[in-house]
């Protein structure tokens, strides 16, 4: 036995990567992260919970993600695709309308009727029932490209909001290229229009965090923030603060996942300012933007940047105001993910188990589909005193 399957993950990563005779500074800089990222993981203050992340590590390092989990802990099962993600490439991948072709056996809606199921996909998405979205979506995309064609005027405004609900589902579901693919369609079919570029940069933001491309994400947010950014917050309306606070609260996530505490501070700071403004209760630009919801992007930014114990706290306070529950059910049940992420972080697995279960019970596909819910049911589930319901449920799912 190698002795470096005796260390924890973070002291593995160390080993490794003075076997390769890499300095922490190239090391972060070749993963796009700060040095003082690589610092906090090789010392065990910032835990490795996500599989994305050890695939990069292990592939800068040029080694299996294996040798950093060690035999005695795997990965969660990889999650085959999502039934109907493949009608959903088909949709994105088709160019009938630009070649001029006739759509294949499909009824075409009018624009009301389209304008009114892409409203539906969007309260679908906000109560995480991902699976009647995934088989809305085809049509959805394939209407509104023909409204799009046939009156761009109309037409543009609906095809943006087809593909923005495609792109938030599609990184919900682990299909980052995908996604990726929906944004740069959106953001294509939005240029010309400032509101609605800024709203398409959403989910850009979090196509290109999910893509491991955080420097790029904190760039483009920033960019589309400033640019709708009223001069004097007092005179924007609640709409505009609520976007711009929203692509704020994406760059500052971006910023953590860079490991820069100040400007990740900085930035919720004035996201936090335009919340004031704003209030709790709203949905604008389908941004459930407000005070409520920037306290919660400080736990998963907390979580970023390797501080639990900030990520936990921040959490209790959040999830004890009224507001929480006035929260979209998709929002919340993401939330207690990212809880569950900072007590594992913080040695706490108990309590980790109980906000995964109240998780399950408020949006089960939201545990269930999303691969890193996988992910985190993995970690709490071989804890030796986790709950029944959750060992269960990680049985049910084959997450080992």
């Amino acid at each position: 036995m190698d002795s470096s399957e005796l260390l924890p993950v973070g002291r593995r990563v160390a080993y490794w990567r003075g076997r390769r005779k890499l300095s922490q500074q190239v090391f972060a800089d070749r993963l796009g992260k700060s040095k003082s990222w690589v610092d906090k993981v090789e010392r065990g203050v910032r835990s490795l919970d996500k599989v994305s992340t050890l695939q990069d590590i292990a592939a800068v390092l040029r080694i299996d993600t294996s040798v950093l989990l060690g035999r005695d802990a795997q990965p969660a099962a990889v999650t085959e695709r999502a039934d109907g993600i493949e009608g959903i490439s088909a949709a994105l991948s088709t160019y009938e309308i630009a070649l001029g072709r006739p759509p294949i056996r499909r009824v075409l809606l009018p624009a009301d009727r389209l304008v009114r199921n892409v409203e539906h996909a969007w309260i679908m998405f906000q109560h995480a029932r991902y699976p009647q979205v995934i088989a809305l979506v085809p049509d959805l995309l394939t209407g509104a490209q023909r409204v799009h064609a046939d009156d761009p005027g109309r037409g543009r405004p609906l095809l943006v909001e087809a593909y923005r609900v495609t792109a938030s589902l599609l990184v919900k579901l682990g299909e980052a290229d995908l996604g990726w693919l929906a944004a740069d369609r959106a953001m294509a079919t939005a240029t010309g229009d400032p509101m609605l570029v800024a709203a398409v940069t959403v989910q850009l933001g979090q196509v290109l965090r999910a893509s491991g491309k955080a420097r790029a994400a904190l760039s483009t947010t920033l960019t589309a923030a400033y640019r709708i950014a009223p001069p004097d917050p007092d005179d924007g309306t609640t709409a505009e603060l609520s976007l711009c606070g929203t692509l704020l609260v994406q760059a500052a996530l971006a910023a953590a996942r860079c490991g820069d505490d100040r400007t990740t501070a900085d930035l919720i700071g004035e996201a936090a300012g335009m919340a004031a403004r704003v209030g709790d209760g709203h949905d604008h630009h389908r941004t459930a933007f407000g005070p409520t919801t920037v306290d919660l992007a400080r736990v998963a930014a907390a979580l970023e940047l390797g501080n639990a114990p900030d990520a936990v706290a921040w959490h209790e306070k959040a999830t004890k105001q009224n507001a929480w529950r006035w929260l979209p059910v998709e929002h919340r049940a993401a939330h207690l993910l990212d809880a569950a992420r900072a007590y594992l972080q913080a040695d706490d697995p108990t309590s980790a188990g109980r906000v995964l279960i109240d998780a399950d019970r408020t949006a089960p596909a939201e545990v269930r589909q999303r691969p890193a819910a996988r992910e985190v049911l993995a970690q709490v589930a071989r804890d030796p005193h986790a709950p029944a319901t959750i060992i269960q449920l990680a049985a049910a799912l084959g997450v080992t």
